[in-house]
């Protein structure tokens, strides 16, 4: 099944990373003479992805003329937070610029390199009404690992701790916008712990693990390794 709307969190503030991209937000940092999310908005397109909500906040002004020159007139939509309101309420607000049932939430300033049809046909198969792709991982202790049982509905999420094997959240969501706009949330909140901690009890979020290309330059060393490996 196709993907065909993609939510784009590109709103963060970015400190880890400021040094190494003083006066830019993290989303729009130089790879290889071109913007990170260039990367991320490629990948997507190429899955089939046809309309694109990108949810903005610190430095918004420096999205907009690159926008407008690699994305046709009418494919995308920005939606620009005042003040800061967290992944979830960042998610919950832009959602209502999404125009299909459901949509892939990913993460401005990484890349995994997801099966979106595959997700999306597991995602309906279970009945899902929020699917996560999940990295395996070995020797980490930046990321919380996650657990499923054998149908892939996820029965726990732990802290970040170090692991030597196992699934770690990558970052890309499929929410059916239903379900998320239910629930009633407030403004400002985090989706990873007050909505998926919170809601995965109820036995309908699900995890897929997915073996693509994944990195997050939300540090100088992986901003220094997507120089070498992100390439046209």
């Amino acid at each position: 099944m196709q993907v065909k709307e993609a939510l784009i969190l590109a709103g963060g503030l970015g400190t880890r990373l400021r040094e190494a991209v003083p006066d830019l937000p993290k989303c729009m940092a130089p790879v290889n003479g071109r913007p990170f999310i260039s990367f991320v908005i490629r990948h997507l397109a190429k899955q089939g992805v046809e309309h694109f909500v990108f949810s903005l906040g610190y430095k918004s002004e420096a999205f907009l003329d690159f926008l407008s020159g690699v994305l046709p007139p009418g494919t995308y939509d920005i939606v620009i937070e005042e003040t800061p309101l967290g992944t979830g309420g960042a998610i919950q607000y832009a959602s209502r610029q999404c125009t299909e049932p459901f949509f892939v939430v990913v993460n401005g300033d990484s890349i995994f390199q997801t099966d979106l049809a595959s997700l999306a046909d597991f995602h309906f198969l279970h009945n899902s009404c929020c699917t996560l792709a999940l990295k395996p991982m070995e020797n980490v202790d930046r990321y919380g690992s996650v657990e499923t049982d054998p149908t892939g509905r996820i029965t726990l999420f732990r802290e970040k701790q170090f692991f030597e094997r196992g699934l770690i959240n990558g970052g890309v969501y499929l929410i059916n916008k239903a379900y998320l706009l239910e629930k009633e949330l407030p403004e400002k909140f985090s989706f990873e712990t007050d909505f998926l901690q919170k809601f995965y009890k109820e036995g309908r979020i699900f995890g897929i693990p997915q073996e693509g290309y994944f990195i997050d330059i939300g540090i100088p060393e992986d901003y220094q390794r997507a120089q070498t490996e992100l390439t046209d």
